[in-house]
């Protein structure tokens, strides 16, 4: 199995998965969406609310922040060594206070901890003159399959297309002008594939060459995985991580063996 980083920035990746099956794949794309252990808040002290907003709608809003997590600095509540009561290791307490007019955006909470941020420009509320806010939040690790506001990131795949041009290509250029994605390209009087990974397996190629040259399959041994992460994580963290909870649950049941 082999894993090769196609494209990657702070919120996006693009990741080709070699060597593995397709429930493999599945797997490691369902960990990354529901298993991966992110910051959120989860509750919301409310000590002056006279904005527009129902104190429930507010909290509602606030615990869809994404917060910048570091899983090395935290544990989950029930594997924290405080049993759940709540301390540093596995609560990170945020506060609020403003005063209207003006918008209300998630880098209005302050976090005692410059690492671990509310991701900045989300709007939470609008308040007019006179209008006042004032809360404390606690945000504490939690997973996607618990309920969406944890969850890591968006993760999809796609298996990777071959595509083979024989040798009866006659170079007419049909596929050429049927590609939506301009992967067929004309070199030497024949047709070439470039640039595979970007072809959506439509098949308008092969439905288009008279002289079927045209070849293209589907590979169940390679994935195309895109990750589009909320922020929390950087994609490639994610991936690592969804790595570690397969790992982790293989291991727990060879251990029942």
């Amino acid at each position: 199995m082999e894993l090769k980083v196609l494209s990657a920035d702070e919120r996006h990746a693009k990741v080709l998965l070699s060597g593995a099956s397709p429930a493999y794949a599945n797997a490691l794309r369902r960990a990354m969406i529901a298993e991966v252990p992110t910051l959120a808040i989860e509750d919301v002290i409310i000590y002056e609310n006279t904005s527009p907003l129902y104190d429930e709608i507010l909290a509602h809003r606030l615990g869809l922040v994404p917060i910048r997590t570091d899983l090395s600095r935290l544990n989950l509540r029930e594997e924290c060594s405080c049993g759940g009561e709540g301390c540093p290791s596995c609560t990170l307490t945020l506060s609020l206070e403003a005063e209207g007019e003006g918008m209300v955006y998630s880098h209005d909470l302050r976090s005692p901890d410059p690492e671990l941020t509310p991701l900045p420009g989300i709007p939470i509320v609008k308040l007019r003159e006179g209008q006042r806010l004032k809360l404390e939040a606690e945000a504490v690790l939690g997973r996607g399959r618990e309920h969406a506001k944890w969850q890591a990131a968006v993760a999809g795949y796609k298996y990777y297309p071959e595509i083979e041009v024989l040798e009866s290509c006659t170079g007419c250029g049909d596929c050429v002008e049927a590609c939506p994605k301009g992967i067929m390209k004309l070199e030497d009087g024949r047709a070439v594939a470039v640039n595979q990974e970007a072809c959506i397996l439509c098949r308008a190629c092969v439905q288009e060459c008279e002289e079927n040259a045209v070849q293209l399959r589907a590979s169940d041994e390679k994935f195309i995985f895109t990750i589009e992460s909320t922020g929390a994580l950087p994609p490639l963290e994610v991936l690592r991580q969804a790595c570690r909870c397969i790992s982790k649950k293989a291991e727990r049941m060879i251990a029942l063996l």
